[in-house]
């Protein structure tokens, strides 16, 4: 599997929510191109950022620290999400030089439209699929959609998109453990790629994910185990990546 370190930015600073509640928010570190550096050393292909001011609707600074981390690492792709809404996002994050970009509130709010900036700029396009209780949850998981999780992703490879990103909120930031079955059911519905996110606490965690998904599976985002060294990021990888293992990027 594909082990994928995570920065979530809030006003430029490495942090972690527990459930995406910006009231939970803990600052890690406040220098993400190096915590950047330090996961590519730790042998990380694909580090994953989210602008969390950018995707509550805030006015956002984060994406002239993205552009900082893509000039500070050599060999890791990066794939960004977080406010994403507009073909002037797309085409930014692009000139950020990003190598996969994550949609999610707009592909619900606006399919059409998400699938034409797809068409035009071929970016490998990623699909954030964020539910809680199956329900898709938008703008920074704070408002419902009322569509059912899996019915959505049924719907992502006629709009372009390639991969999928899902993650079960009531188990993100909680170090208990991740969702395996509601995963499974995810990717037993699509026909995309899949990365599980949400609930790693320890390195049983992943065994467990290794032993127990589906074929579609084929990735793990982590956080905050990292942060609190409830795991060593070298160790998983060297243990569940293997050296071979191909990034898709644009």
């Amino acid at each position: 599997m594909l082990i994928i370190p995570a920065i979530d930015l809030i006003d430029g600073k490495c942090v972690r929510l527990v459930r995406g509640e910006y009231d939970s928010s803990t600052q890690y570190s406040a220098h993400p191109a190096e915590i950047a550096q330090e996961f590519e050393a730790a042998g990380a292909k694909l580090i994953h950022i989210i602008d969390l001011d950018g995707a509550k609707g805030s006015s956002s600074e984060n994406r002239k620290h993205i552009r900082n981390i893509r000039k500070h690492i050599t060999t890791a792709k990066i794939e960004v999400g977080g406010g994403v809404r507009t073909e002037e996002d797309i085409e930014e994050l692009i000139d950020c030089g990003v190598d996969r970009i994550i949609i999610g509130t707009a592909l619900v709010k606006e399919p059409e439209r998400v699938a034409e900036w797809i068409g035009k700029y071929g970016f490998y396009a990623v699909a954030g699929i964020d539910a809680k209780d199956r329900e898709v949850k938008v703008q920074g998981w704070m408002d419902g959609s009322g569509i059912n999780d899996k019915d959505l992703v049924k719907k992502l490879p006629d709009m372009g998109f390639r991969e999928i990103i899902y993650t079960n909120i009531a188990q993100d930031g909680t170090l208990a453990g991740p969702d395996i079955d509601s995963t499974n059911d995810i990717a037993k519905a699509s026909k995309l790629p899949i990365i599980l996110s949400g609930g790693i606490g320890e390195a049983s965690h992943i065994k467990d994910v290794e032993k127990n998904r589906h074929k579609n599976i084929c990735g793990v985002i982590i956080g905050k185990a990292i942060y609190e060294h409830k795991l060593s990021l070298s160790e998983i990888i060297n243990k569940y990546q293997p050296t071979d293992t191909l990034v898709g990027s644009y």
